[in-house]
């Protein structure tokens, strides 16, 4: 403890105040009382051999066998700070990056792999979260992790299985599923006045039914947005939500649920760069309903129905967006050999999106996916091959493949390699929105190549390596076509969505995890060189480097851990002359079960207060929307 705490005084510099200084307390277990336990699920939040994940095959298989490139976080880590939202969770992955346009509650974006937000589909359940507004998925910012068991990240190409979107990768939600009867609550106390309380309940019987509800509730003062602000210049962010889940299973006959989560909440954020006063009002709900059912016990018929709402509405800029998917999926899997199995189906979406900023304020796209899917496995092999034809009304029809084998030479070793082509339809914003509209738009298309490999060098000490290339045609920039020197205030720029001709993204991955009884480490890297081929240009807010970093003793009494996370600069500016620094945050957390039904928990984020610039704003004059600073807090769990 002494060493990780002199590690951490080395790397930040410490601001104490009463709640930081509550938490070091807290946080301060003699050493003496660490038991050698085995290493629990408390743990590393890097995924285990055992791991099932769903998104790579639109059904469950084991990690180590996905010829592809996928991260795990699982229940157990998403719950040690349940104040943090997706966009705070999933970027513990180095080949995942947030450009966020303040603190907590402001709006983000999902980087995966050097790609634009756009181009990272997000699921919750299999259902679709981007929308046809102008940044894809829903802001991750507004989504809460309260009824979330496990995230997967699929990085590289995915249209096959999902159609558009997926060309950088996929971020998947996964959602509870209880397996016994009981109910928690939550209450937690953080800095800037910030408070969450969670209460769950769930119900389980011996014939196959189960049902779950959940509520949850976040308000805090924020903090300041920009770097010219003084620090009482705060931004609030009150949100809201529920979830509710029903279902019922019998092994190897069906398997069927219907939930629905709902959150929305007000924002605070600039309207005039001085002062904070404006309000986003949001919301989204999401509604799934699943069943899968044996036909025979080598055919499994599928069927998914989701809708997705994502709701706002900005006074200060008297602008509303609503944005609504109605999507349903139909597929059938046949094992017609103790070692293959083949995967046929059909995919409609239903696309609205209604705004005072588009043309007419009212636009709508249809869109048809037929896809199949091979796959062999003995104990050497793991293939997998695909196509997927996809009929747009508004852009025909578009067809993507895909091709990866993993070869598992020794019983701990494997080799793997993924060929696939992507694609994305622009949104409806894009095409149709008042302000640099174009309905003339071609999709963007892709083709990656990656190559990985995956070692376990003993029990304790595992490794995995994946390097890739990815190009995409067609990329869509917001681009300046006229008036490009105006200055703001007697001359505007004018800029339009337009096609580039090409952009690619070379890049890597590298991780070690290790662990002893209790202790863990596990550290990864990943490297990205972005470049528009048709000026030479770095692509802006592509962090060449990341670096993240997790250690500490953990079991199912007690634990302390600390993660990092480092990047290098970016560039802010499409001529690469200014550039977003880089940066270095230390979080640390702490648990103690005191009985089977509490738990005391702590945790402080950027313990050194480290303040850094996320996004240039250029207008009235240059300014940055900074980080939130450190937030501590303290909690405790009822458990029954």
């Amino acid at each position: 403890m002494e060493h990780i705490m002199s590690v951490v005084a080395k790397l930040t510099t410490f601001k104490p105040t009463t709640l930081v200084g509550a938490v070091a307390v807290a946080m301060g277990i003699s050493s003496t009382a660490f038991a050698t336990d085995s290493l629990s699920s408390e743990s590393t939040p890097v995924s285990t051999l055992d791991t099932i994940v769903f998104t790579a095959t639109r059904s469950a298989e084991n990690i180590k066998d996905v010829p592809a490139r996928i991260t795990v976080i699982d229940e157990k880590t998403i719950q040690k700070n349940p104040i943090l939202n997706v966009s705070d969770v999933i970027q513990r992955d180095p080949a995942v990056y947030i450009k966020q346009s303040g603190g907590m509650g402001q709006i983000s974006e999902i980087g995966l792999r050097g790609m634009k937000s756009v181009h990272t589909l997000v699921l919750k359940d299999g259902a679709r979260l981007n929308s046809q507004n102008e940044l894809g998925p829903l802001y991750p910012a507004f989504l809460d992790t309260s009824d979330v068991q496990q995230i997967e990240i699929l990085k590289g190409p995915a249209s096959v299985q999902y159609g558009s979107d997926a060309i950088g990768g996929v971020v998947q939600l996964i959602s509870k599923k209880p397996t016994q009867s009981g109910a928690e609550l939550t209450g937690i106390y953080g800095e800037n006045q910030t408070y969450k309380t969670i209460a769950k309940a769930s119900l389980v019987n011996d014939q196959g039914f189960y049902a779950q509800v959940g509520g949850q509730r976040l308000e805090s003062d924020g903090t300041r947005i920009f770097e010219s602000q003084p620090k009482s210049e705060k931004a609030s962010y009150d949100q809201k939500g529920y979830n509710a889940k029903f279902g019922y299973s019998q092994d190897n006959v069906v398997d069927a649920s219907a939930s629905i989560s709902e959150n929305k909440g007000t924002n605070i954020f600039s309207n005039d760069y001085i002062v904070n006063t404006a309000a986003r009002e949001f919301e989204n709900r999401v509604i799934n309903a699943k069943v899968a059912y044996n036909i025979l016990p080598n055919l499994i018929l599928n069927a998914h129905y989701a809708n997705v709402q994502d709701k706002q509405n900005v006074p200060a800029y008297a602008s509303h967006y609503n944005t609504e998917n109605n999507e349903g999926d139909l597929n059938l899997k046949w094992k017609f050999t103790p070692n293959q199995n083949i995967l046929v189906g059909a995919t409609y979406n239903d696309a609205n999106y209604q705004s005072n900023t588009i043309v007419n304020n009212d636009q709508s796209v249809e869109s048809t996916g037929y896809y199949v899917q091979h796959q062999f496995k003995n104990d050497r092999f793991d293939t997998q091959i695909g196509a997927r034809v996809e009929d747009n009304e508004r852009f025909g029809t578009h067809t993507v493949g895909q091709g990866a084998i993993r070869y598992h030479f020794l019983p701990n070793a494997s080799v793997y390699a993924n060929i696939g082509s992507a694609f994305r339809a622009p949104t409806l914003n894009e095409m149709y929105s008042q302000w640099g509209g174009n309905d003339q738009l071609k999709p963007e298309e892709s083709i990656s190549y990656e190559l990985g490999f995956d070692y376990d060098i003993n029990a304790n000490i595992s490794t995995s390596l994946s390097a890739y290339h990815t190009e995409v045609k067609n990329l869509i920039t917001y681009t300046c076509v006229a008036t490009c020197d105006g200055d703001y205030v007697n001359t505007f720029p004018v800029s339009q969505n337009m096609n580039i001709n090409k952009a690619k993204f070379t890049g890597g991955e590298v991780e070690v995890k290790w662990h002893q009884d209790d202790l863990f480490l596990s550290t990864a890297y990943a490297f990205v060189d972005s470049e528009n081929k048709e000026n030479g240009k770095e692509l802006v807010y592509r962090p060449r480097q990341t670096l993240t970093l997790s250690t500490g003793l953990e079991n199912a009494t007690y634990g302390i851990s600390a993660s990092l996370i480092a990047r290098t600069k970016a560039y802010a500016d499409t001529k690469n002359t200014l550039r977003v620094p880089g940066y270095a945050t230390v979080d640390l957390n702490a648990y103690w079960n005191a009985t089977k039904n509490v738990k005391l928990f702590t945790n402080i984020q950027n313990i050194g207060d480290v303040e850094y610039r996320e996004v240039l704003n250029t207008y009235p004059a240059n300014d940055w929307y900074i980080n939130t600073g450190r937030q501590a807090s303290v909690g405790v769990t009822f458990k029954y």
